[in-house]
């Protein structure tokens, strides 16, 4: 037996609201947004990014993860994965009994233990075609949160590879978007995608299409992120570009381009048309994060603060726009803000955390605060007065 997926609300956002309020909602954050998104604590004053944390997609994804929780109070709930990157909320639904059949919270078992009495949700990130037929097979109830901008996504590799196009997706193999993205490139026969992280693997594709590459080492090189039986010599003659909705944007076009211009060269400006495709994919809400850090940044700021889960790709992207106009912690929440004069974070590129001494600027300063889209606003609060309480302790 199947059931058909759920992709709407059930109803129950006034019996949810005051969980949400209690776990997410934040009155200072609030209260700074008021006031010109500026808090002044003696010589410190900290500016807020006029555009922060949750997004719509998250917002949605969160409401339908605790409405679900309400509507099936008996039945067992699964997430195939992290609903978001954010630690506090994953942990969250841990508490309200969810459980996970993959990733850092993942439970006793996968997919083999669904039963059709049991329910599971589809993070905003989605899931692999491979996985939805399997939950699909179960007969269980299928929640689907999955965010509107990544199916527009979808939607394009799909088009893509019915068109004879090979995706190159700029994103990481192994995030859960680009994967479940991968998998709609391969639905057609004639689909193929390769996955490409920044401008330097990019490069590599690109002096494989002007003929300067080995086709051994390209395959190795790529393993992890090329579709089964992928040949460049042919899949690289039709290209289509598209990307995690999470990528640092300007990255992303700048990639674009660069194939552009490879193609342009192996086979000249006439036959554009007929080899290369670009639409920008990047969602509107990691644009406007970006946008808004970088204004902030550029009106001169000693120091930034980027909150958000070490998993989180959009928030990354956020502490190296950051990194360009002055120095830029990346924490995931008011933990880490140690002392005064030491704060643990993630730097850029790097896996784990590490702790900086002399981190916080002496005399008056000028900190800016932003959040990845995944970010509550509770938990941005608890950074904010983490911050002052160290500041005023000096």
């Amino acid at each position: 037996m199947t059931h058909s997926i759920i992709r709407k609300s059930f109803g129950l956002k006034e019996e949810i609201r005051p969980q949400l309020q209690a776990s997410y909602h934040s009155p200072l954050i609030d209260r700074i947004k008021k006031e010109g998104y500026r808090l002044e604590a003696g010589d410190l004053t900290i500016r807020l990014a006029e555009e922060f944390g949750f997004c719509y997609g998250v917002d949605r994804a969160v409401d339908y993860a605790y409405e679900t929780r309400a509507k099936f109070p008996n039945k067992r709930i699964f997430l195939t994965n992290e609903i978001i990157h954010n630690p506090r909320v994953n942990t969250k639904l841990l508490e309200l009994g969810v459980q996970f059949l993959h990733g850092p919270y993942k439970g006793n078992g996968g997919v083999e233990i669904i039963t059709e009495d049991d329910v599971v949700i589809i993070p905003a990130f989605g899931t692999t075609l491979r996985e939805l037929d399997e939950l699909q097979k179960k007969g269980c109830v299928l929640v689907d949160t999955t965010c509107g901008s990544v199916m527009s996504v979808w939607k394009r590799v799909e088009s893509y590879a019915r068109e004879g196009f090979t995706s190159v997706i700029h994103g990481k193999y192994d995030h859960e978007e680009t994967q479940a993205t991968s998998s709609r490139a391969i639905q057609y026969s004639s689909g193929k995608y390769i996955v490409v992280r920044d401008k330097s693997e990019t490069q590599i594709v690109c002096d494989y299409i002007e003929k300067k590459g080995n086709k051994e080492s390209f395959l190795d090189y790529f393993c992890h992120g090329i579709s089964s039986g992928f040949d460049p010599d042919h899949d690289l003659e039709k290209i289509g570009c598209a990307n995690q909705t999470t990528m640092l944007s300007s990255e992303s076009l700048e990639i674009a381009n660069r194939l552009q211009e490879s193609i342009k060269k192996r086979w000249g400006a006439e036959e554009l048309p007929r080899r290369f495709r670009h639409f920008d994919t990047i969602c509107s809400a990691t644009q406007d994060r970006q946008d808004a850090v970088l204004k902030l940044a550029r009106e001169g700021i000693d120091l930034m603060i980027v909150v958000g889960g070490y998993n989180s790709s959009n928030t990354g992207h956020l502490v190296e726009i950051s990194l360009e106009f002055c120095p830029a912690f990346h924490v995931k929440d008011s933990t880490c803000i140690l002392s005064r004069d030491e704060i643990e974070h993630k730097p850029v590129g790097k896996t784990e955390s590490v702790r900086t001494r002399d981190w916080l600027p002496h005399g008056k300063a000028r900190l800016g605060i932003t959040a990845g889209a995944s970010t509550p606003n509770r938990v941005i609060e608890e950074v904010i007065e983490r911050i002052v309480k160290v500041w005023e302790g000096s």
